[in-house]
Formats: structure tokens, sequence, C-alpha cells
């Protein structure tokens, strides 16, 4: 229940704070006094957009702030979801800079837009002239059934079974695609596979071919210098080795002189064998080394392929070519699997039909079910609202292919409407008048308010398009809301006026070259005042008094 309203810097309202309290509360004011003023201050604190064009005063912060009394409603687990502190009297405030950026806060805690309105949609219900026209709209409709079928949570269970078939289903159409995109591709993948396969490569082999055909292109002279690196060495008469030997013997007859010779004589016999072992080696590369142009013609025609194969691919080792072999084995593979997956998909999708429609079945039974329930109702309360002779008829209209869904089940909810006897029935929108609209909508709040634990609810002018006993039914029916919810009102009817348990007058004064708009709650003669004004205008007559007191039961 919405305790406190105040209202700082907006359009045409300096300052505002008011107490509500239970019950019918209404809401009169001339033509232009601000009515939607206030109204719109309650729907900017509760999360409508927000702009600098609002604020009263370019420089100064626009402010809503309203504080609710949530004890009743469980919304315990709301505020620990969103992570706000919970208090039995809750705090909702929305600020305006004069940039135009705005704030919102639960609690002194900031909040995003979305939490606001989401918090705001289980407080207050705003009814405003041209939520009207929501009767025509089919999604409106059906939310009517499933509310008063109390359809939310087979309505949930459907929205997530439902959204996991269409998963599936997109998932199946993927892996067609992919399918009958790869029977193109496989051919061509395989064709690269089989490239690289025949080749056997070998990781490390082009650095070693690389080696070996410098070595064969330059045998020749390879092996030339080979001979004259052994001959010099050990080969002639006079060589390398022959001559430290003839030293190590000099070296050695010195020994006896000094015992640093002995240490001299070994370090020449270990070059003399450090170089035998050299020339060993130089010998056997020599022999290993032979002159062989097939040899090197067929390393030519190898390297030649693996660079062909290299830069044909956009890669520059033979590592690199057999990491791309494996990855077109990978990708055959898989494409071999697709039919597979395809085959288990298809059965997950038949699985998810299955569940889809016994659920959907359920919902549409449920519907069924709470149709006459409805229509008994609301036709009744039109009974009481002067249209003896209306009839509300709801259509429950199944889709033509049985496996077929929308998003809210298996059928299209229509409201058709017949104003007077003989009539055919007929979509709303095409029949109604806009005072048998208002009526019908204020039929079925009424009946949803009966069902919902929405602390607040509030009527900006729902008297539209009717008058005298009427305006009068109508006045009741809200009263008769007002007993388990806060009911605010903005009316211009004196008959619907009379019914509130309190009433606030709206009102302009204009001084120098400012205009402002106020608020005030009337005590009991100003009441008749304003209500003998709404009968007869501006001039308060004898007869508009009396007739006022009547109404107001004095």
């Amino acid at each position: 229940m919405l305790k406190r309203l105040s209202v700082q810097n907006y359009i045409l309202i300096d300052q505002l704070d008011i107490t509500l309290g239970k019950g019918l509360t209404i809401i009169t004011g001339e033509t232009g006094a601000g009515k939607s003023i206030i109204l719109g201050a309650l729907g900017l604190m509760l999360g409508q957009r927000a702009d600098a064009n609002l604020l009263l005063n370019k420089e100064k912060k626009c402010i809503v702030e309203g504080t609710f009394d949530v004890s009743a409603y469980g919304l315990e687990d709301f505020f620990h979801a969103h992570e706000l502190d919970f208090d039995r009297e809750t705090t909702i405030r929305r600020e305006i800079n004069p940039e135009g950026k705005s704030r919102a806060f639960v609690n002194d805690t900031p909040v995003g837009l979305q939490v606001l309105k989401e918090l705001a949609a289980l407080l207050v219900d705003i009814h405003s002239q041209h939520e009207t026209l929501l009767l025509s709209n089919s999604r409106f409709q059906l939310n009517v059934v499933d509310a008063y079928a109390e359809n939310k949570k087979i309505r949930e269970l459907y929205k997530s079974t439902f959204s996991s078939y269409k998963t599936l289903q997109k998932e199946l159409t993927a892996l067609i695609d992919a399918e009958q995109k790869s029977k193109g591709d496989l051919d061509y993948l395989q064709f690269q596979f089989n490239e690289l396969a025949a080749l056997n490569l070998q990781s490390g082999e082009q650095l070693q071919l690389e080696q070996e055909q410098e070595k064969l292109e330059h045998a020749e002279e390879i092996l030339g210098q080979l001979a004259k690196a052994t001959t010099g060495l050990q080969g002639g008469e006079e060589n390398i080795v022959s001559e430290l030997i003839a030293v190590q013997h000099i070296v050695q007859s010195l020994r006896k002189y000094d015992d640093q010779f002995e240490s001299l004589s070994a370090r020449i016999q270990a070059a003399i064998v450090e170089l035998k072992d050299v020339y060993d080696e130089l010998d056997k590369a020599a022999g290993d080394l032979q002159v062989d142009p097939a040899r090197l013609e067929w390393i030519n025609d190898r390297l030649s392929t693996l660079y062909q194969l290299q830069k044909k691919h956009r890669l520059s080792t033979v590592d690199e070519l057999l990491v791309l072999q494996n990855d077109l084995e990978q990708k055959m593979l898989k494409i071999g699997s697709l039919e597979e997956e395809i085959v288990k998909k298809q059965a997950a999708l038949k699985e998810g039909l299955t569940a889809l429609k016994k659920v959907a079945d359920e919902l549409s039974a449920s519907r069924k079910k709470a149709i006459p329930g409805i229509e008994k109702e609301i036709n009744k309360q039109l009974v009481e609202l002067a249209m003896p002779h209306a009839v509300l008829r709801i259509a429950q209209q199944p889709v033509d292919d049985k496996d077929t869904f929308l998003a809210d089940g298996q059928e299209r909810i229509q409201f058709l409407f017949s104003a007077n006897k003989g009539m055919d029935f007929k979509e709303l929108a095409k029949v109604a008048s806009g005072g048998e609209m208002s009526r019908l909508m204020l039929s079925i709040k009424s009946l949803l308010a009966r069902l919902s634990e929405m602390p607040t609810i509030i009527f900006d002018e729902i008297d539209t398009g009717i008058s005298g006993e009427t305006a009068a039914r109508v006045g009741g029916i809200l009263k008769s809301m007002a007993k388990e919810h806060q009911v605010l009102a903005i009316t211009h009817l004196p008959q619907m006026a009379s019914k509130g348990d309190a009433h606030f007058l709206v009102y302009k004064e204009t001084k120098k070259s400012s205009t402002r708009s106020f608020l005030r709650e009337l005590n009991e003669e100003e009441r008749v005042n304003e209500i003998a004004r709404m009968l007869s205008g501006e001039e308060l007559t004898a007869a508009a008094l009396e007739n006022a007191r009547d109404l107001l039961g004095q």
C-alpha cells in the first residue's frame, strides 16, 4: 500500500507531500489542473521514461519518492534476490538531475531501472485511459484467461519446454545444413588429406634433406678437399703426424735433463692420437660420400614437392604440414559423425515434442475450464454496469496444425462482444464503444483484482463515456475493490467521487508569471463543495449542494 507520496520540482509541482490511507481515494480537479501530472509523477517513480524537460526548475533535481507498506505481500525473496535491504515500510525514490540523467533507489540502495520496474509491477497497477486499448490485444486477452485459471506455474513450464523444443529444432537444422554443406567439402578435404598422406611425411625431414642436398651438390669438391686434408695429416712422406712423432722423440730425449719434458711429451702424444682420430673420421667421411646423381635428383624432387605444398597451404615446415594433415583427418571424421548426431537429435526432438504436447494439452484444458467462469462473472458485472444485454464471449481457437506451437500454447484467445440482443458477436474493437470498453475493462480489472495480491490499483478516468447511474455503479465497484486493495481513482464524475473514503483536489494557482499545481485532501465541507462544483459548475447552487450531500449520504 502506498502510504506517502512526495514530489519535488516536477513539471508544475514545486513541492508536494501527501499521506494516503486504505480504501478508495478519489482525486478530482478541473480540466488542466494537473491530475495527469500527479499520475506522471507516480509513473516516473515506478520506472517510466525520464528526461530534463520534466524539471520545473532546470537548475535543481527532480525527486519523486513513495513509501509503501509491503509487510503483507511476501516480497522478502525479491529483496534478497536483488541484494536489497527488506523493510516493512519500503521507500522508492527516483531522481532526475538537470542534465536529464536519472537514478533510482530502493531503501536508499541504488538500483537499475529494470529492478525498479519489476518491483513496481508487484506494488502498483496503473490503469490509464489508453490501457483500454489493451482489450483488443490478443496477448492481454490470453493473460486474463490465464490469470483467472491460475496458470502461472503451468505456463512457466510450457515456456521452458517450448524454449527447449525450439532450441532442439535450431540445433537439428544446423546439423542438417552442416551435413549438406560438408558433403560438398568432403571430396576436397579427402583430396587434400590424400595428397599429404601419400608423402608419408616425417617430422624434421626437410632439414635433413636440405643438408644432404647441399653435400651431394658439392660432392666432388668435398672429396677433393678431404683428400688434401688426409694427405696433409698422414698420407705423404712429409705429413703432420710424422713430423709430430719426430718432435716427440726429441722431447723424450730431453727428459733426463728436466722432468717438465715428460709432461710435454705426453701432451704431444695426445695430440698425435687426436690427429690420427681426425684423420680416421675424414677418411671415413670420404669413404661415405659418393657422387650419386640419382639420389640427388630424388632429394630435389622431394624438396620441390614439400616446398610446393607449403606454398599452397601458406606454411613453412613439414611439421606444420603434419598438423594440417591431422586437422583434415579430424574434419573428415567429424563429417562422418554428423549423420549419427542427426539421428540422435531427431530422437531428442521427438521426445521434446511429446513433452511439449503434453504441457500444451494441460494448458489448453485449464483455459477451457476457466473460460465459462470468466464469461459468467464479467457478463454479470456488465448487467450491474447498465449493460443488461451486453455479452462477452471468449473464443478458444486451436492452431490448424497439431504440431504447430505458439509461444503461449496451442491456441489463440479472442474476446468477442455483442452489446445488444440479436447482434452478432464480433471483435471488441469493431463493435464496442468507448464507454462500453471502459466498463468492460473495469469488470476485468475487478475480476483480476480478486485474484491478485496487488497492493495498490490506480484508475485514471475509468469513467470515460459513462454518466449518471452507471457512474455510481462504477464507483460502487471501485468501492468494493477497495475492501481488499488500496484504490486511487482520478475522475470527473460526482457519482464516482462520492464513493471515496478520502478525497483529494488537484488545483492550479497562478502568481505573477508562474503557475503551480497543488494537491490537498478535502475535509467534509470542502468535499461537499467540490462534488457540487462537479454537478453544477463553478456556481454552487443550493440544489447542487443538496444533491452533493445526498450523494455523500449526509
